[in-house]
């Protein structure tokens, strides 16, 4: 796992964020914490689309990508890009796992497992929908 950089590529003090950001963004992009399963607006999205940092607008994960886990939250089993995102140990609440930030702001997404049992790459990026933001391609213009 990749280690927290010392800097990102957008930075903003912590008044900042709570003044961009709801209430709901704030806990889970800069607290980390976690929205309820089954209740995020983006778990049952299924159009072609581009999801994004909420916090910065980095592009993330393409709808091709996203899989229905049965979790509670939209799953995805990878990234736009490896860059795009930050990997890092989380030995929090008593368990073993993988955060992942956007690698842009580093803002808290939700966490990678290795049990994309069915995918490409065995993974399922577990991410908040709070977290993200969706373009649908006809709405950005593209096919």
């Amino acid at each position: 796992m990749a280690n927290e950089p010392t800097s990102y590529q957008v930075e903003k003090s912590d008044a900042e964020w709570r003044e961009e950001l709801t209430a709901d963004e704030y806990a889970v992009l800069r607290q980390a914490a976690t929205e309820r399963p089954w209740t995020g607006e983006l778990l049952d999205e299924s159009r072609a689309g581009v999801y994004a940092c909420a916090a910065c607008g980095a592009e993330l994960f393409k709808s091709g990508t996203k899989f229905d886990s049965g979790c509670g939250w939209p799953s995805f089993y990878e990234s736009v890009d490896p860059a795009a995102v930050q990997l890092i140990d989380d030995t929090s609440m008593g368990m073993v796992r993988t955060e992942v930030r956007c690698a842009t702001c580093g803002s808290h997404l939700g966490h990678v497992f290795p049990d994309g049992f069915g995918t490409p790459t065995g993974d399922r990026y577990c991410m908040n929908s709070v977290s993200l933001d969706f373009t649908a391609a006809d709405d950005a213009g593209l096919k």
